[in-house]
């Protein structure tokens, strides 16, 4: 079953911020010094009327207090150091907790320092082949443009009410409607941007999809799109070209370093707002209510891709109106992480790949069903997710589409909203699969996927038997 948050080193925080002795606070808070010292150290939970008086003595933004925001940057923690570099280092999980806790700043400071030595590391490897030097020009800093996007939406826990505004405002300013976005969009840009839309036949346009010639005025469109893929890429134009300034402030907020991180905000942030003008908020968030989150019905409802649907699924979090908390995260058949999103406590690794028991990869070997799965993390906690392989298409023959693994999923809790849910025995162990983040930092010493050894826990090789991998002697 689900855990209930622990916030004691916010709690902490808080005390020491307002300059009380435990004492003093939890006579404001009306509960005993002793059950105050207990939450503070994590042996109790906060509960909700607790969470409540707190919000009333101290005059804190619940929200913002409540947010899983420690456990996100104890997660990453545990990646850097679960690293071979820190091999023999002895450092519990709780002294991560107390570090996020106590010196959040600090902690953040150790994973820059952990990207900047990665960035380095992976230079030198680089520089070692020609071939991946060429491939390091052409991608000068990705990695750390990535890390900045990736932070941006994790920070505003990809729900962003500027860029949902922004959408209304297209559809009130285009009057636009479901079922004609295309034309509507396109009329839209030439009445008042006096841009014309053409689509282009894949001898001009290549692998491209869109191009905006600047001088002409026009959004040239690859004829190989869908209507789906037409319509995303026309929205996206709108917003690059109307909303430059609004998606320069929010990109700010990335702290990026480079130009390309900068730009590739700015592309994150668009294509965010190009999916809330195609799924309005109210619209799609009633739609998905009233539908259990079926998948294909909101896919041919809204005129979307399975891949769009399910991103916009896991944005539905404005206060008052907010729907399940999703996350979604999408793979390719190497296993790299290509999209993550998450609104739970589900913190994908940021320097790994995701576990090959869970059900994102089932999908690559039986394309066009949808996979279900109920599956628990080492600290217990269970999640519900269905997954899928999708493919976008390519440019004939000579250049083939991409093919891609999504998997959307929540916290077991919320698992009943889904239609998928229906006829699952959602409480029982037998069909609960572990999974963890990745292998060194799973403590599952029986799992037969194991391909790493755990980063916190010594080795224990025999030489008289063997096990299904080098680093396991049984089960899984």
């Amino acid at each position: 079953m689900a855990k209930k948050p622990m916030m004691g080193q916010k709690l902490k925080r808080l005390r020491r911020d307002e300059g009380l002795t435990q004492a003093r606070m939890a006579e404001r808070l009306g509960i005993s010094p002793s059950y105050l010292n207990l939450m503070e150290n994590n042996q109790r939970p906060v509960t909700v009327p607790l969470l409540l008086k707190i919000g009333q003595a101290f005059d804190v933004d619940l929200q913002s207090f409540a947010a899983d925001d420690d456990t996100r940057l104890v997660t990453a923690l545990q990646e850097v150091f679960g690293d071979p570099l820190f091999d023999g280092g002895d450092i519990a999980r709780d002294d991560l907790l107390t570090m996020a806790g106590d010196a959040p700043g600090a902690a953040r400071g150790v994973l820059m320092l952990y990207r900047a030595y990665r960035d380095l590391r992976e230079a030198r490897e680089l520089a070692d082949s020609e071939a991946a030097d060429r491939q390091r020009s052409e991608q000068p800093g990705g990695g750390s443009a990535l890390d900045a996007l990736r932070d941006l939406f994790d920070d505003s826990h990809n729900f962003f009410p500027d860029l949902e505004s922004a959408a209304e405002e297209i559809w009130q300013a285009g009057r636009l409607e479901l079922g004609n976005l295309y034309q509507g969009l396109s009329d839209h840009l030439d009445r008042t941007l006096g841009v014309r839309v053409r689509l282009m036949p894949i001898e001009v346009m290549g692998s491209i999809r869109r191009r905006y010639d600047r001088h002409g005025r026009r959004v040239l469109l690859s004829e190989m799109l869908t209507t789906s893929g037409r319509i995303f890429q026309l929205a996206q134009q709108v917003a690059l070209l109307k909303y430059g300034p609004l998606l320069d402030r929010l990109a700010d907020h990335a702290g990026a370093a480079s130009d390309d991180a900068r730009t590739l905000a700015r592309l994150g942030l668009a294509n965010y707002l190009a999916g809330a003008v195609m799924m309005p908020y109210d619209r799609f968030y009633r739609a998905a209510l009233a539908v259990r989150c079926d998948l294909e019905i909101l896919q041919h409802r809204f005129s979307a891709s399975f891949e769009q649907v399910c991103h916009r699924l896991t944005t539905l979090q404005r206060p008052g109106a907010k729907a399940v908390p999703f996350f979604m995260i999408r793979v390719d058949k190497a296993g790299n992480v290509s999209k993550r999103f998450s609104a739970n406590r589900l913190h994908f690794a940021r320097f790994g790949g995701a576990c090959p028991r869970w059900n994102v990869h089932d999908a690559f070997r039986w394309p066009g069903r949808l996979h279900t799965q109920v599956s628990e993390m080492p600290d217990g906690q269970r999640y519900f997710s269905v997954a899928a392989m999708v493919s976008k298409a390519g440019a004939g023959y000579r250049m083939p589409g991409q093919v891609y693994a999504i998997a959307l999923g929540c916290e077991i809790d919320h698992a009943p909203q889904l239609v998928y849910a229906d006829g699952v025995d959602l409480l029982s162990d037998e069909i609960a699969v572990p999974i963890g983040l990745h292998c060194r930092l799973c403590e599952r010493q029986d799992c037969a996927q194991r391909a790493y050894p755990p980063a916190h826990q010594p080795l224990s090789l025999d030489e008289r038997q063997r096990g299904p991998t080098a680093y396991v002697f049984g089960g899984g």
